[in-house]
């Protein structure tokens, strides 16, 4: 499997599809394949990809930082998934939103629209919040699935509300250090060359390395609930082994089972796109996961070019990490994911 893994990574930069990448499989508990490939950086200067690389994780935020923070409340009887997000948050009550719930941010469903371009206006965390709170619904509450940061950005202000604490200290005290993850995080402060270099800005007039991509969450000093977070291969994998291992990492009890089973439920049976709480589950069509992991699979993706998929069915995950946005935004990351995971599955 190494071999064919790795050689199709590399003619994936070989046609400049990306510039390198971090690989993790794991099988039934053990490590099958961790291999860094091609380059972190290719501008200004080209820096070989290594197993410590930093990466900034884009979407990951919302299933590794953002989802378990909202498991932790749900099991320590802080909220429900049929809350309204108005009763955490008053202000959010206008235009239909009164009848928003939990559930519906977590699966997408809350007919918010996908995505504003908060960056433009220069606006704040303050100012982009109080912007969702004005917003208007685009589709009717429950009745469709459209990909929205705008509500992973409320679930972030309402673990902050239901806690009293900010969203990266409960995240870090619940998850991050509990599970050993001290190279996960938001605005970390590691040597620039450590980072996996993202897109160019014309603001910094560099290529970002330890900012984040996403303009919102640059914008909101760093720190949201749907992107911002940094991390590496070998803190991934522990979140990773936590969540396969239903809430248990090296005998300590991260999340509770129940809770987790419940993340991983289908609660959109009604759309083509299927949406656990947080987690893509595995779709009749188009799944990145490709055409032959499981139904009960489950995972996510990040727009800088980071995936991590589970198949339950046989005890497997994997953590794919690149860059690609290093090439700007359009090199396709579309058909690598799917791809790169059939050459993986089929060997089981």
């Amino acid at each position: 499997m190494k071999e064919r893994v790795l050689g199709f990574l590399q003619k994936e930069i070989d046609l400049g599809h990306i510039p390198g990448a971090v690989i993790h499989v794991s099988y039934r508990g053990e490590t099958l394949l961790q291999e860094a490939i091609g380059s972190k950086s290719v501008f200004p200067n080209e820096l070989s990809m290594t197993l410590d690389t930093v990466f900034d994780l884009a979407s990951l935020t919302k299933v590794v930082a953002t989802l378990p923070a909202i498991l932790k409340l749900i099991e320590n009887g802080e909220l429900r998934l049929d809350d309204s997000v108005a009763f955490f948050l008053p202000e959010f009550r206008k235009h239909g939103k009164e009848h928003i719930s939990m559930r519906h941010l977590l699966t997408h469903t809350s007919g918010l629209p996908a995505h504003r371009q908060y960056y433009l206006n220069h606006l704040s965390t303050t100012e982009i919040v109080d912007s969702i709170y004005e917003q208007e619904l685009a589709y009717p509450v429950g009745e469709k699935v459209v990909y929205s940061d705008l509500g992973f950005i409320i679930l972030y202000k309402v673990i902050e509300k239901i806690t009293g604490v900010a969203f990266e200290d409960y995240v870090r005290r619940e998850i991050f250090k509990p599970l050993g993850m001290l190279e996960t995080g938001f605005n970390p402060s590691f040597p620039t060359e450590r980072y996996a270099a993202t897109e160019y800005s014309d603001k910094l007039q560099a290529y970002k390395c330890g900012i984040v991509h996403d303009d919102n969450t640059e914008s909101m000093g760093g720190i949201s609930g749907h992107a911002g977070l940094f991390s590496t291969i070998g803190d991934l994998k522990k979140y990773a082994s936590m969540i396969e291992n239903n809430g248990i990492y090296k005998g300590r009890r991260i999340l509770s089972e129940a809770v987790l089973d419940l993340s991983r439920e289908n609660y959109t049976l009604f759309a083509d796109e299927y949406r656990g709480l947080g987690w893509i589950l595995k779709s009749p069509t188009l799944s990145s996961c490709g055409d032959l992991f499981s139904t009960s699979s489950y995972g996510h993706t990040g727009f800088t070019g980071t995936s991590i998929w589970f198949d339950p069915s046989i005890d497997l995950h994997v953590i794919l990490l690149t860059n690609r946005v290093h090439f700007g935004r359009k090199p396709p990351i579309i058909r690598l994911r799917p791809r790169l995971h059939h050459i993986i599955r089929s060997q089981f």
